[in-house]
């Protein structure tokens, strides 16, 4: 790969003015499953981190060389030409009669090179892959016309994923917009609602508590009780995409408590903090680990679904960051979760709130199976393109 890119440019803003600024694009700028770049940084140059020194041009291509299994790659846009990109990345500037950007930006997407990358890094806790690796690997290279043809198909096999995905973060949105408009602010409570403590509009719950402290050694790849993980709870969705497990005599020894479809559960941990998520069941037995906080409403008062989406409002998330303790390990504690206010309003109403959530959700639904559907034909396509059979 290296014979079909350019060398970039560096600098050292430290040495510039040190009242000026720059667009920085560090590692946590890029969106791993978006691939773009979402949080880019405006610094003044005395403020300039140490790996802030490459300068990008658009249409570069940026491989994160940090964890490379979780393909942390995005292409610049024409809005940040000329910002500077952290040494943490590999920066791809393709010669434009050998090597299409598009084409190359597709293939570093590749489940073959994530697997290359992800075997050839070294470092057990931080493992990365050297810019010399990246640029030695091999990548297929048909005549330019062929990179173009092939580039747009897949541009436009992806562009239908994106649109997609927008409309599921609308209808996300929707959730939120029905909670305002029935509820208003749950923190500055305009509709004048009674307000409790969280621990207060719980106390006849069945469960509240935080899941099980399950150590490595208690797991066990092979046993029946799945172990529920902070990457399984999203922001209003259960993700599902953990694999732990632990046998059943653990899990009794242990006396952990096993999720049951409908339970709310609550991250105490980022990112981000206080997130929470209905439990749609499994097919297994299922338990979770203390840093995720389990609430079974008793005959579902107050109603679940209305509890998470509470839960979930910018304005009650700011409150439990508010609450949070630890420096490095930021998370709330269930002490402090249970003394935050919340408001109550009747179970009626509330109720009438899940009933319209659940025409969104079947929406959402629709537009998921979709989704799935287009990351299929997607994954398809992308593997006949780079074995020369698209």
């Amino acid at each position: 790969m290296g014979k079909l890119v350019k060398p970039v440019v560096t600098w050292n803003p430290l040495k510039a003015d040190h009242d000026d600024e720059f667009d920085y694009i560090d590692l946590s700028a890029v969106d791993q499953d978006t691939k773009t770049i979402t949080a880019p940084k405006k610094i003044a140059c005395s403020e300039a981190p140490s790996r802030a020194r490459q300068i990008v041009s658009a249409n570069d291509v940026l491989v994160s060389t940090v964890r490379p299994n979780l393909n942390g790659v995005a292409r610049v846009p024409f809005e940040l030409d000329q910002a500077t990109a952290s040494t943490g990345f590999c920066v791809l500037r393709t010669r434009s009669d050998s090597l299409n950007s598009s084409y190359l930006f597709h293939w570093v997407k590749s489940p073959q090179f994530v697997a290359e990358m992800t075997k050839k890094a070294t470092g057990q806790s931080y493992p990365a892959v050297s810019d010399k690796i990246i640029s030695e690997s091999l990548i297929p290279v048909p005549p330019l016309p062929e990179q173009i043809r092939i580039a747009a198909i897949l541009d436009q096999a992806d562009a239908l994923r994106v649109k997609r995905r927008e409309a599921l973060a609308q209808l996300d949105s929707l959730t939120q917009a029905i909670f305002i408009d029935m509820f208003g602010d749950p923190v500055a409570n305009q509709k004048g609602w009674e307000k409790k403590t969280f621990s207060k509009l719980l106390e006849k719950a069945e469960v509240f508590v935080d899941g099980d402290w399950v150590e490595s050694k208690d797991q066990d790849p092979e046993g029946g009780v799945r172990l529920v993980q902070l990457a399984d709870i999203g922001d209003g969705y259960y993700v599902n995409k953990s694999a732990r497990f632990l046998n059943k005599p653990t899990a009794t020894r242990l006396k952990c408590t096993v999720l049951k479809q409908g339970d709310v559960l609550i991250a105490r941990m980022p990112d981000p903090l206080g997130r929470a998520c209905l439990f749609p069941g499994d097919e297994k037995e299922c338990v979770t680990v203390v840093d995720v906080c389990i609430v079974r409403t008793k005959n579902n008062e107050p109603d679940h679904t209305w509890l998470m989406c509470c839960i979930n409002s910018h304005a009650f998330r700011s409150e439990i960051a508010g609450e949070a303790t630890g420096a490095t390990r930021v998370r709330i504690s269930r002490g402090n979760l249970s003394r935050l206010e919340i408001i109550a309003p009747p179970i009626a109403l509330q109720r009438e709130f899940a009933d319209r959530i659940s025409v969104v959700d079947k929406l959402k639904t629709a537009h998921s199976a979709s989704l799935t559907e287009l990351d299929n034909l997607f994954d398809s396509l992308q593997h006949r393109a780079f074995r020369g059979e698209l």
